[in-house]
């Protein structure tokens, strides 16, 4: 290998080294010395002093200079890889001319897409598949009744998005860690998280989980490796990348799995979690549900990129944009993912494209900033219950006596889980000051100590059915 020479004062640096302290009488001798004997085989090796060392590993080091630009000047290999020069004032453009194309296999009509690329489903898969969106859909009903009466204090529906909840889950396997946002109650209900467990959480009885502590809709299993839901959006994505990384290290074959909205993606730790993700080469599946809105948001307010599935490349990771309301879609894609995810070890981005048809939660009445003809349509044409219904229909695996009795019996027993919920006692006064410390400090016990006679001084103030 020749040593390529040109002139820096890196490159000065070192060979006025190799002049003064190898008895060179100048560096131009240093240089044809270096030509004549740098491709003979092992380093120069003059003597065993601690400067000697030094100067012998740069003599291996000199044999790189001058490699990173090719003989004429067209190309610098920096960091990353090559990267060819021009003369020309070129501007990388704000988008594409075409957009991102999105990724479906059933039409609007539940009907096969002609060459449609896709992961083969059983019969027991395709129709649970089914029934857990029913089951999701039958459940955001009930409960977003109950508050409306006045049962509930708190509850966000997931209602038009049930095929990204159970599509997505249904790819997945029991040792994938899940960390959620607060529209993603499926993959719970997919790993077997009862009604009853759902309920309980919602009206935070003493079997919640959580004791109470949370919102409604905050579900949590460290069972079923589903983190607890956390209000503040984004947090949750930071988090997943480090457990992601955590499996990394353990060579354990799962992945962290993190859903979040557009209206997430503007958030500061999206970014930094995509680029934490990417530089650790950590095997987590970003799925962010793009549903239009961030509240009152419209995404043409959140940003002028071309989605969030651009926002991959510019990391560094593998992207995909997909029809969030078709199941097959977002089973095969996610199904995909995973598989390189864990093989390769290296982060995806999904992008699943769908319409939030609920309203954003009991606390917002969303035709004030989009008409219910909107709406109407995309809970019609777009509605992914019943694209996969047909589907599953022409199949022959399933039937109208089927759906009448599913929906019959999962209607009864969330009324039960309800029931049953609404009687179960209230978690106990002093939960409200354990499970974060192993002992409590006494700024802790001191507020625990001036609850108690607050309520002891007016009791009146104070639901009577919480315990003490």
């Amino acid at each position: 290998m020749a040593l390529l020479l040109r002139s820096s004062s890196s490159k000065s640096n070192l060979l006025n080294v190799f002049r003064h302290n190898l008895g060179f009488g100048s560096r131009s001798h240093v240089t044809r010395y270096l030509r004549q004997h740098i491709t003979l085989g092992p380093p120069l090796r003059v003597s065993q002093s601690p400067i000697s060392r030094f100067c012998n590993t740069m003599i291996e080091k000199l044999s790189t200079i001058g490699e990173h630009e090719d003989s004429n000047d067209q190309v610098m290999n920096f960091p990353g890889g090559k990267v060819a020069f021009t003369p020309e004032i070129q501007f990388i453009s704000e988008s594409s001319k075409e957009r991102v194309p999105c990724y479906r296999v059933l039409d609007g009509n539940g009907q096969l897409i002609t060459n449609s690329q896709f992961v083969q489903v059983s019969e027991e898969v395709g129709v649970k598949i089914y029934s857990n969106m029913v089951t999701l859909q039958i459940m955001d009903n009930v409960f977003y009744e109950a508050q409306r009466q006045g049962r509930l204090s708190f509850y966000a529906t997931a209602i038009g998005e049930e095929a990204i909840n159970i599509g997505s889950a249904a790819a997945l396997t029991p040792e994938d860690v899940i960390f959620p946002q607060y529209r993603e109650p499926g993959p719970l209900l997919w790993r077997g998280f009862t009604l009853q467990e759902f309920a309980n959480q919602c009206f935070g009885n003493k079997s919640d989980y959580g004791k109470g502590r949370q919102m409604p809709i905050h579900y949590g299993s460290n069972k079923l490796n589903y983190f607890t839901v956390s209000a503040t959006i984004a947090t949750q994505l930071p988090n997943a990348v480090g457990a992601a990384y955590s499996l990394k290290m353990d060579r354990k074959d799962a992945c962290a799995v993190t859903y979040f909205g557009d209206g997430g993606s503007s958030e500061g730790d999206c970014h930094a979690a995509l680029n934490f993700a990417a530089v650790m080469e950590a095997p987590v599946l970003f799925i962010c549900r793009n549903n239009g809105w961030a509240i009152s948001t419209p995404t043409s307010d959140q940003f002028r990129s071309d989605g969030v599935v651009v926002k991959g490349r510019a990391y560094g990771i593998r992207s995909i944009r997909v029809d969030g309301n078709d199941a097959l879609a977002m089973y095969s894609a996610v199904h995909a993912a995973r598989e390189m995810a864990v093989r390769e070890q290296r982060p995806i981005l999904i992008e699943a494209l769908t319409y939030r048809v609920g309203h954003h939660s009991t606390s917002d009445d969303s035709t004030r900033y989009r008409s219910t003809d909107e709406i109407e349509w995309w809970n019609k044409a777009r509605n992914p219950l019943s694209r996969f219904r047909k589907w599953i229909g022409s199949n022959g695996w399933w039937s109208d006596e089927m759906e009448l009795d599913l929906r019959s019996r999962i209607k009864k027993e969330m009324l039960e889980a309800i029931r049953v919920a609404e009687k179960t006692e209230k978690p106990n006064l002093k939960n409200m000051f354990s499970d974060v410390y192993d002992v409590p400090p006494s700024n802790l016990k001191e507020q625990e100590l001036l609850v108690r006679q607050t309520i002891k001084s007016h009791p009146q103030d104070y639901p009577s059915y919480v315990p003490l």
